[in-house]
């Protein structure tokens, strides 16, 4: 699924070596190796927008000083590509320094520049701790970026538009509905009228109003958001591009969800062959989609093919992210919905307790997917203690 991130339009530019005897000041190369970074990174090379973000930033820290605010820039530029291709713990050290570097400009000057980068690397440290499944450290950050932006921006200016859109998401990840709905229908009003409606931001923000509509379990309200969010990115940015690989995705999530299990099926390995080839093989996007291709394989009926996926996308995000992350209680739970279907209770008793205990810690007792779980793990228990007693009144043979 799509995390909030707004993606920049693909541009097709040949990247070129960049030749250091071009430039008289070296701080001008630096800015061009970073120009060209950006542009690796919207087409989906974060290698080499690596690459050239690390060679940017040996100039400047050369030239300008480690502290300076450019130095923060390609930091985060860099600390991007990391979370890109799912190193959260890479990207949320490097988005940590940027941070700490203009925090200190700013407090040095009130130059305009300055704070919107800040309010920017606020806001890209907090999706990190957000898919992390960190939301108490999330909110306050988001928080904290949306009143800078507000402060720098007009109330219509689409650049306020990220801001909102990224703390609705963590809201609709905190089961605050209500709140990300009214965040959700501001920045989709400022995007249209300012951008147009075929623009790629209005599709992130339909993307994640499907999103919303699936969390609330609304499953043919979201559809249409989320094909109108398939239709606008790929008119912009083509079919095979990751951003609308993450439409096709959630678009499937919301059919699957609906028992259209052949569209569905057909869209989520769509979106896996492009996630695949764009971000390798051990990505958060890919693990998403094996967990739900299990789901629409359970409900068909294919019960060990729907094994094999939770198995294989929980270990994938465990790997990811360590233990404790929310997704990781998603796919624990779903793997004991399956288990119990099968009357393997004792092997889906540890599994929801398990989820339980992650949901409770990371989302609080009353998210709704902690209330699902414990009421699926109170059945279960339920169901176990039936069955002894049943047990125990069988007359011995």
């Amino acid at each position: 699924m799509l995390r909030g991130a707004l993606q920049a339009p693909q541009i097709e530019e040949r990247i070129m070596p960049v030749s250091a005897k071009s430039y008289r000041d070296p701080v001008d190369l630096a800015c061009e190796l970073h120009e060209r970074a950006l542009r690796c990174q919207s087409q989906g090379d974060q290698e080499k927008a690596r690459a050239l973000c690390r060679r940017s930033l040996r100039i400047l820290k050369k030239s300008l000083g480690p502290s300076h605010p450019d130095v923060a820039n390609v930091t985060d530029t860099l600390a991007q590509t990391y979370e890109a291709t799912g190193d959260l713990v890479t990207a949320e050290r490097l988005c940590r320094r940027s941070v700490t570097i203009l925090e200190k400009a700013s407090r040095r000057t009130r130059n305009i520049v300055v704070r919107k980068m800040l309010a920017q690397c606020l806001a890209q440290l907090a999706e990190i701790y957000s898919e992390l499944g960190n939301y108490k450290e999330a909110e306050p950050r988001f928080r904290r970026a949306l009143r800078l932006a507000a402060r720098i921006y007009p109330r219509t200016a689409p650049e306020l538009t990220p801001f909102l859109n990224n703390l609705a998401v963590l809201y609709k990840y905190m089961g605050r509905f209500p709140e990300a709905k009214r965040l959700y229908r501001r920045g989709l009003a400022i995007s249209e009228k300012a951008l147009g409606p075929d623009h790629p931001e209005v599709a992130t923000i339909y993307h994640n109003l499907g999103g919303l509509e699936h969390a609330r379990g609304r499953f043919a309200r979201g559809e249409p958001f989320a094909r109108k969010s398939v239709e606008i990115r790929e008119k912009a940015l083509g079919p095979d591009h990751p951003s609308v690989a993450a439409d096709v995705a959630a678009l499937a999530a919301l059919l699957e969800s609906q028992q259209k299990y052949d569209e569905a099926e057909k869209l989520y390995r769509r979106a896996l062959v492009v996630f695949e080839r764009s971000y390798g093989p051990h990505h958060y996007e890919i693990a998403v989609n094996l967990n739900n291709l299990a789901s629409l394989n359970y409900g068909r009926g294919n019960h060990k093919e729907a094994e094999r996926l939770y198995r294989r996308a929980l270990a994938m995000k465990e790997k990811l992210f360590g233990s404790e992350h929310p997704d990781i209680a998603m796919t624990l739970n779903n793997l004991a919905v399956l288990y119990k279907s099968e009357n393997k209770l004792k092997a889906a008793a540890p599994l929801y307790l398990r989820a339980l205990t992650i949901f409770e810690h990371a989302l609080g007792s009353k998210h709704p997917n902690t209330i699902v779980c414990r009421t699926n793990y109170a059945e279960l228990v339920g169901e176990m203690k039936l069955q002894a007693r049943r047990s125990r009144r069988r007359p011995d043979r």
